[in-house]
């Protein structure tokens, strides 16, 4: 939709002026304009569907090596009761926290969550 679109975009925006060595280098964070500050959560799918169209567009300007190489987080109300869902998409590497680091158990439930999933993906 409309939002991927600007999503995408604003990838581009920033990226437009860089080689491929840089952009290997690039963390992405996406949150849905309709997420920030909401404590409204987008579904798996929807985070998922904003990851690999950042990706698939920085696999068409850089390559795969590039964009495989890219790490995409997922902002917006993550908590230690979406995590488990929201990284095992295949193109959610990571999260951009907001206030759940407030809480210190919670983010350790995150953090242990993430790092469950995303270790048996190696």
């Amino acid at each position: 939709g409309i939002e991927l679109y600007f999503a995408v975009g604003q990838v581009r925006d920033v990226t437009r002026d860089l080689n491929e060595e840089q952009a290997a280098k690039l963390i992405v964070a996406y949150e849905p304009v309709w997420a920030i500050g909401t404590g409204m959560v987008a579904t798996p799918q929807s985070a998922q569907d904003a990851a690999n169209a950042i990706r698939n567009d920085l696999k068409t300007t850089f390559g795969t090596k590039v964009s495989d190489s890219v790490r995409i987080l997922y902002g917006g109300s993550v908590t230690s009761k979406n995590a488990a869902e929201l990284i095992s998409q295949p193109d959610v590497d990571g999260f951009l926290i907001g206030g759940a680091a407030l809480d210190v158990e919670e983010l350790a439930k995150i953090a242990r969550l993430a790092l469950k999933s995303t270790k048996s993906r190696n």
